[in-house]
């Protein structure tokens, strides 16, 4: 049954609900905290340019971890494999929740996470606020893919997706 409405207020689930039917590939931003990595887990990536090359991606501003990434100098950006879903959830949850792991760091000192189909290291380029969300613009200074089948957000949910 098709759905047709004016985005307001009192009918955001509906807007959430339609937003839900694009699907995203999955994502785990890092960056370095005063107590060391902190990462989001974040759907809202895409490219933007080839040349330069920059991407973006869209945190909440209201979430607790915004300021660490909007004023982030560097931060990484891993886009997860299919097997990676336990990962993107304890992440979702709990913006520490990689403190406790011994992780590699790329050039630029930032927490990188292994086993990831594609990860691009980033300097912050601009912060452009939208909304209750901020669009974040990284320069890619480092990119970093293997093949693999992609974890896929669709409907609300993380779900793996595979291709071969």
């Amino acid at each position: 049954m098709l759905q047709s409405f004016v985005p307001e207020p009192s009918n955001g689930r509906a807007l959430r609900d339609a937003f839900g039917l694009f699907a995203t590939g999955v994502t785990i931003v890092t960056t370095c905290g005063p107590e060391g990595c902190v990462a989001i887990t974040a759907n809202s990536f895409s490219s933007v340019s080839m040349d330069p090359p920059l991407v973006l991606w869209s945190p909440a501003r209201a979430s607790r971890r915004y300021p660490l990434f909007a004023e982030a100098e560097h931060y990484a950006i891993h886009v997860l494999a299919a097997d990676q879903q336990d990962l993107a959830w304890s992440v979702a949850k709990d913006g520490g929740a990689l403190l406790s792991t011994d992780l590699d760091t790329n050039a630029h000192g930032v927490p990188v996470l292994p086993h990831c189909l594609a990860r691009f290291d980033c300097r912050r380029n601009a912060v452009h606020e939208a909304g209750d969300h901020a669009i974040i613009v990284g320069e890619v200074l480092q990119a970093t893919m293997q093949q693999g089948d992609p974890l896929a957000f669709f409907s609300g949910r993380v779900a793996r997706l595979e291709l071969n």
